[in-house]
Formats: C-alpha cells, structure tokens, sequence
C-alpha cells in the first residue's frame, strides 16, 4: 500500500486492484464531505498525494460531487483547475477540459451544475464507479483485501455502507461488516448487527435487521434480510408497515403486515408476502396463505382490496375485484359483487389503447335479481378508431358509444354502475368523421334507449338514422380590398325516427311524425376591430326541407313536402375602454365593455312543423347576444330586437389576472316573437328580463360569484344563483350556492372538506402540503348537503368523517341519493386506509371528489422521493 501524508497529515492512499474492476481510493477522517475531499482540485490531500495515487472523475463522482458539495465549493473547484492541473498527475486528471482536447487530455473532464441530479447512473458508468473506503485503522494487503476499523466506511455511488469493522475482499468484490452496521442503498436504508454484501451482484445477506424503504414509505424488521440481486430484497419473519420508527425505544406500528418472508421487488414495484396476517391496534384483522401488495402506482395484476357497502336496496354488498395488467396499453378488471338481498352481480371492464386506436368495454349480468324477479343486465362500448385516409379525405375516423340495459329500472337498481349506464337516456351513436381542406364529412347513427319512470315520465328523443353532412368554414379572408370577412356553411340530410303513435297537431302544437329533412344554412360575417372596438355585421340564410310520412299543416291545406327559407341580419358591436384605478387600496386596471346586438329575422310559418331537434337556449348572457333563442334547426325564432349590456372588469396591471367583473344585459323587441315551440304563446313582452351576473377573486382564499334574472314588469326575480368559496389552504375549502327558480325550485347547498382541528384546538395546522395531509391526529369533516326549501327535505346528502393518524387512514361516509320523488338510495362507507399500502371497506373516495368541489385525497402521491432526499 502507497501511503502519502499531506498538509494537514491524514493519509492518503490507494489499494492495486485487478485491470478489470474501479480503483479503491483510501482516506482517514477528511475534513471535507468524503467525496468534496477527493475530488476538490487543490485540496491539501491532493496536493500531498504522490504520483502513484490512482484517482479516477467518472459520472459517478460527478454525481457525488453535485450531490454532496455546495455550489461555492463547485465555483472553487473550476478557479482552482488550472493551477492544480501542473502540480500532480492526479490533479491534471481533475482540471476541466478545454473545448477541443488533445489526445492527450482526452481523459479530462469537464465539471458542470446540473439542475437535475441523477438517480440511477447507466450500467456502464456504475461499473466504472469508484470505491472510497475510511476508517480510524486500516490494513490490509494490497490487491487481496482490506480490514477496517473505528468508524469503517465504504463508500459508492448507490451505496454507503457503515460499521464497526468492516473487511473489504478485492478480488470478488465482497464487504463484510459487524458491530452497528448501517447501509444505504439509493434511499433504503437498513441497520443491523452482521451484514455480508458482493458489490457488485448486490447480493448479500443481513443478520436481524430494521429497514427503511424510501420510495415506498415502509419500516421493517426481520431475523434476516437477503439481497438477492439490483432491486430485489427478501426479508424473513418479518413485521412491515408504513407508520414511522421511533428513534429511541420499541416499535410498535398501529398496524403492521407480519409474515414468513416478503419479497420487495422494486422492478415491478410489487411486494409479495407468505404466510401473512394484517394486524390493526393488535387485533389480526386479515389473513392470507399468499399476499401480493403495491409498492407504487404502477399496475400489476392481483387481486384488488375487497370493497363493501352498506345498502337500503341491495343490503350487505361485498365486491371483490381481480385486475389483469394485460400489457402497457390493454388491461382487465373483474368485480364480482355479492349483494345479500339479490344476488351476485358479475361485472368487467377491458380497456385498450392502440396506436390508431382505444376505447373500453364494461359488461354485466345478474341472474334472477330477486329485487325485481328477473335476470339484469348492462353493457356498455365506446371507441375511437383513427382509418387510414382514403380519396384524399384527411383523418377519417370512426367513433362508437353503445349503451343498453335490459329494463327500465335498471339506472335506479344499480345506481354506481358507471355514468354511462345510470343516465335514463343512453345513447348509441355510431359515427364516421373525415375532412378535406376546409370541409368537415360525418356519417352516423344516433338512436337512444328512454328509461321511463311512472312517476317522471320523460319524453324520448328522435333517433336519427342515418344522418349525413357536410360543413365548410373558411379562415379569415380578404375581399373587394377588405380583410376580416369568414363565410360557413352547413349541410345536412337526417331522417328521424321514433316509437311514437303519429300525432298531427295544430298551430303551435305538438307533432309528432317521422320524416326526413333537408337542411343548409349560409352564414356570412365581416368583422372590422381595433384594440378599442370591433364591428362585426353578418347574413345568415337558414332553408330546409321536410319529406313527411303523414301531412302535417292547417285543414284543408296540408302537405307531406313543407320547405323554409328564413334569412336573419345581425350586428354586433362594442367598446373597450380601460383605466387606471384604485379600490381598497389596490391598483387596478377598470375596463368598460358597453356591446350593442341588433337581430332582424322576418317570420315564416313553421308552427305546424315538427320539431325534431330544436329546444330553447337557456337564457344567460350567451343566448341573450345570440339572434336565434332556439338551439336545432326547426324553429328560426322571428326576433327583431336590440340588445344591449356591459361588463366591466377590475384586471391585474401587472399579470392581466381578473380580480373582479360585472355584467349586465337586457334586450328590447321590436315586435312581438311568434315562433315558439309547441306548448308555448306569442312573445308580447316588449323589455325581456335584466340579467346581471359578477365573479369576484379578490384573494386566493376567497371566491364569489353569483347571476340574477331580473323581471322589472313584475319587480321580481325569476332566477337566482349565488355562490361563494371559501379555501385559506390545502384540505379546507368551504362552498355555499342558492339556486331559486321562481314557482319550480328553490335549494340550497353546502359542500366541505375542514380539519376539526381548526375549530377544536384554536390556530389552524399548516398542511404538509397536497397528498400528505396535515400530520398525524388530524380529523376532518366532509360532506356536501343539498336542501329543498320548496320540498322542505334534504334532496342529497354526503356526509362523513375523515380520520388521520399519518400511517392509517378511516373514513365513514353517509350517502343518500334521491332516485325519484318517492324513493332514495342510501348506504353507508366506511374504509380504512394503510398508507403505502392498501385499502379495505368501501371505498367513498371518487364520491367525495365528485360532489365536493375541491375536495383533496389525504394521501396522493404527487411527486415521488428522490433517494437524494437520503443523501450521506
């Protein structure tokens, strides 16, 4: 063994070791961090070492060098690298290199601040890595092995390992460490008495160890730990959990996993125990022969964690899901569900996502449901298929959302079988797109399935089979010398089908008839704007044409082959004004926004018509600039009439963030409207309704925003909506909203996430931020109630608890859903969640999310732990 002595007298030196493995570097009680030390250029030891010192800068030194030392020490380090590149061979070895090297500088390297510290190194540069043992007495022969002792490290880019004595063999590469030993390996941290480890195939065993994983969050003990290769670990007569060790004294997790051996498998990121029993505050609460457990979000197949609910119409249900990780891009779930008063309801879901295409299927069935005598099912397909282009169409495409159930009831009966199949109306449309240039092309069919309700009968719509158009619509173009003009156009053929009796109404009245129309609408603008103001007038010309199964018209006088043409003039015109100003001590920037709509749209006849797709916009500060009150293409409302309103704006001068806005809008008819849907009188009223509407976020913490139908001829509201929310930091938001709807409705609603902490003990607890709560012993109440003052009773209610002891979560949640006016669904959840690990009981966490706005998981992994984080 070379030995040197340097300025500050620690020794210094370097063990032979075979061409094929890294240099060992060997040092005693540096003052710098370890690597700092070694890989300073300029450092006393450097500049004490003698030529035969063997130092070598590879991407893991780098690594350590970013990791360890401060950016002051980096900016030393580049000063200093000149200088020190003429004292020592190993010195010239560290200077940064020039921008074109000669050969002989080939090996130099060049340090750089990285904003992005690396977690793993390639495999070949991990192979090249360097190997730094110290310790208080070292000896050894050289090339053969090393015994170090007092304070004994070892030292490697993904590992330091720490003991007592430690006696390091150089040929194969093998350490052998006793008394207090301690190992961290990329963040996993493990501390025993014995421990034999190869460097290289990271394979080893460890005598009666206490662990730590990183990633995972886990603690452990074992009678004996095996590495048993890069990322795999095998621990025997084991107790794990994700709740904290203690630094001093017994551990005794609230919950903990005791098994025979787990295996941590940290390339699938799966931990697989035998002989496991899951123990909560002492009591074993599960057991299994063969356990298989996440250790990330990444998927693997396995049985899921068994849900249950609690339900007034299907009683006990027990759910217990199988998940099949097909492939990166296709997988398969099972949920079986037992429900004690009905049955087993088998369900499944494959979804799968294609380079050209993706979509997901969900099936089920219950045989002979008791509810309801009979056998039950739903099934469910949406898809998306990008084809391949054909006759110079650009991205044909086909679309598939196919929806049936076998019986009326079913949306009431099975109420959280998904979205798509607990509407009353589901859809099936199936649909080819392409385009050309400008042009738009689709072909479909869209039909519907009603499910109808004694008490709430709902009107079915046309299913329209088959249905074909073609759109065009130009970019802004110039013309006759003037830019700004845009020209569209829409047409479409589409027979409507439906299962109702033939019903030839009068004028003004409900007709129901099948039939085919014929549809083209013209739309022309130009549209002149400057930074202050815009005009922008437009033609529009509406034609169709019906081929009826059954004449429809007055007595005397009806036809089977009516046709419209309606043309409508408009133009819509505004200001922006804008000025510096000051509210409640705050600069803002106030704009004035006055806008004037005028529409003139003659009157055709089209009372007699059906009306296949046409419903009436709802009214709000849209529809209310809009020339056409009508959503479809049946009804061409003939509104003469001049809107005006404003807005105006309190605006960020700094970033353009709206801190506040108001609107307000009213219109005035010319004449009266006689084109209106069936059911519907003539529109006398001269002055419609003042519509106001105002949002204001004058702080983060809080929101406001509300609308108000006004109606002056009776000075009364018609509509109210207001609402408010309230959120001064993660997992405390509060929203408040009042609906009223003048002789239909009138509600109130409350929705919530807030610690009890906050009104319990004073001071709020500051959170730890999203995705980890605000510490152990936290509860929290959520819940979202929905109140009738019309119906004086509660329409829907949410509410629960949320209990937070850092490595255990419980929840309780009370969930009542009105089905109908007469019956309601409600159930019970309760659910205990082990962090980092899994989840039993029900599961009411997408219900929180759904109902309550803002609401925030407890627990979520947001941005992963680096083993940086665990740096020595």
């Amino acid at each position: 063994m070379d030995r040197a002595f340097g300025r500050a007298g620690w020794l210094l030196g370097s063990v032979a070791t075979p061409p094929d493995r890294p240099p060992i570097v060997l040092h005693l009680m540096p003052l710098l961090p370890r690597s700092a030390q070694l890989l300073t250029p300029g450092s006393p030891v450097q500049r004490a070492a003698p030529a035969s010192v063997r130092l070598r800068l590879s991407a893991l030194a780098r690594a350590s060098l970013l990791a360890c030392c401060a950016p002051a020490l980096l900016a030393q380090a580049h000063a200093q690298a000149a200088q020190a590149a003429t004292a020592t061979p190993a010195a010239a070895a560290l200077a940064p290199a020039a921008p074109k090297p000669s050969a002989a500088g080939a090996g130099a390297v060049a340090l750089t601040l990285s904003e992005r510290l690396q977690e793993a190194l390639p495999a070949a540069a991990l192979s090249e890595a360097a190997l730094l043992l110290s310790a208080e007495r070292m000896s050894g022969q050289a090339g053969h092995e090393v015994q170090l002792e007092g304070q004994a490290e070892l030292r490697r880019h993904d590992l330091v390992l720490r003991a007592d004595t430690l006696r390091y063999e150089a040929a194969t590469g093998t350490a052998h460490a006793q008394g207090q030993v301690r190992i961290n390996r990329l963040g996993d941290v493990f501390e025993g008495p014995a421990l034999t480890l190869q460097l290289d195939t990271r394979q080893g065993q460890f005598e009666s160890p206490k662990f730590s994983l990183l990633r995972h969050g886990g603690y452990g003990e074992a009678s004996r730990v095996d590495f048993e290769g890069p990322g795999r670990t095998a621990a025997h007569q084991v107790r794990y959990s994700t709740c904290p060790r203690p630094r001093d004294g017994s551990w005794e997790p609230d919950w903990y996993l005791s098994a025979n051996r787990i295996v941590f498998d940290q390339q699938t990121d799966t931990g697989t125990a035998t002989g496991a029993v899951l123990n909560f505050k002492g009591l074993p609460i599960l057991a299994a022969p063969w356990i298989s457990f996440p250790l990330s979000d990444r998927r693997k197949s396995g049985f899921l964690a068994p849900t249950f609910n609690l339900d007034n119409i299907s009683g006990l249900e027990l759910t217990l899901p199988y998940y099949f990780n097909l492939a990166p891009n296709r997988d398969a779930t099972l949920f079986p569900t037992l429900m004690s008063e009905r049955g087993i309801d088998w369900a499944g879901e494959f979804r799968y996502l294609e380079p050209r295409y993706a979509g997901q299927v969900r099936a089920a069935f219950m045989p002979d449901d008791r509810l309801r005598d009979a056998d039950r099912w739903g099934v469910s397909l949406q898809h998306q298929h990008a084809l391949p282009a054909l006759g110079g169409l650009g991205a044909p495409s086909l679309r598939l959302d196919l929806n049936r159930v076998s019986d009326d009831n079913y949306w009431r009966d099975f109420p959280r079988t998904g979205t798509s199949l607990t509407s009353r109306l589901l859809r099936n449309d199936i649909e080819l797109l392409a385009n050309r240039g400008n042009w738009a092309l689709r072909a479909g069919a869209y039909t519907w399935q009603t499910l109808q309700d004694r008490d709430a009968p709902i009107e079915a719509p046309y299913d329209r089979l088959p249905s074909l158009s073609a759109s065009y619509r130009s970019g802004p173009f110039g013309w006759a010398g003037s830019a700004g003009w845009s020209v569209s156009l829409l047409t479409d053929v589409t027979q409507f089908r439906t299962d109702r009796q033939p019903l030839i109404g009068a004028f003004n009245q409900r007709t129901d008839v099948n039939g085919t129309r014929w549809l083209g609408v013209l739309n022309v603008d130009k549209t002149w704007q400057t930074p202050g103001a815009y005009l922008r007038p437009a033609l529009q010309l509406h034609a169709r044409q019906y081929q009826l199964e059954q004449a429809v018209g007055p007595l005397g006088a009806r036809e089977r082959n009516p046709s419209v043409l309606v043309p409508t003039v408009s133009v819509d015109t505004g200001l922006v004004l804008e000025r510096d100003a000051v509210y409640f001590g705050r600069a803002v920037l106030q704009t004035l926004e006055p806008r004037l709509f005028v529409a003139h749209t003659p009157y055709r006849r089209q009372g007699y018509l059906p009306v296949y797709d046409s419903s009436a916009f709802d009214f709000n500060l849209n529809s209310i600039f809009s020339a056409n009150p009508f959503g479809g293409h049946d009804r061409i409302a003939d509104l003469s009439a001049v809107t005006l309103g404003a807005t105006t704006r309190l605006l960020d001068p700094a970033t353009g963030a709206e801190w506040a806005n108001l609107s307000v809008a009213q219109r005035l008819r010319l004449r009266d409207q006689e084109v209106v849907l069936p059911g519907q009188q003539a529109i006398r009223e001269e002055l419609s309704d003042v519509l106001f509407a105002a949002n204001l976020n004058w702080s983060p913490q809080w929101a406001f925003n509300g609308t108000l139908q006004y109606n002056p001829e009776l000075g009364q509201t018609e509509r109210t909506t207001l609402a408010a929310r309230y959120s001064p930091g993660d997992f405390r938001v509060f929203n408040v909203a009042y609906r009223l709807q003048r002789d239909t409705s009138e509600q109130i609603d409350f929705g919530w996430q807030w610690p009890l902490s906050d009104l319990l003990r004073g001071p709020s607890v500051a959170a730890l931020g999203p995705g980890r709560g605000l510490g152990p012993g936290h509860w929290f109440s959520v819940g979202r109630v929905n109140y009738s003052f019309t119906e004086r009773r509660i329409v829907d209610l949410i509410a629960g608890f949320e209990y937070d002891a850092g490595c255990w979560i419980a929840r309780i949640v009370v969930e009542r859903l009105q089905q109908s006016r007469t019956q309601a669904n409600q159930r019970i959840l309760f659910q205990l969640e082990f962090a980092g690990f899994s989840r039993l009981g029900s599961n009411p966490l997408q219900v929180l999310r759904d109902h309550i706005p803002r609401y925030q998981f407890l627990r979520e992994e947001i941005n992963p732990p680096s083993r940086f984080q665990r740096h020595e």
